[in-house]
């Protein structure tokens, strides 16, 4: 039977192996806390997407070449 030596004399080494053996995994789950974000935040990535003229038909243009060009 193995001599009983506290945590904190053992070596760092003998410290980390122990750490190693109690740590579990989380099998590709990701343990972060999360929540649902504030909907009257200001979102600077949802003002950017939002289309300030959505009645807007395309343009289409004839030059003298007839090329036509949308716009």
């Amino acid at each position: 039977m193995e001599k009983f030596i506290p945590y904190e004399k053992l070596s760092k080494k003998k410290q980390k192996e122990l750490n190693q053996k109690r740590r579990k995994t989380w099998n590709g789950l990701n343990p972060v806390t999360r929540k649902p974000a504030n909907p009257k935040a200001y979102n600077r990535k949802k003002a950017r997407k939002r289309n300030d003229y959505p009645d807007t038909v395309p343009f289409i243009f004839v030059n003298k070449q007839k090329q036509l060009l949308f716009c």
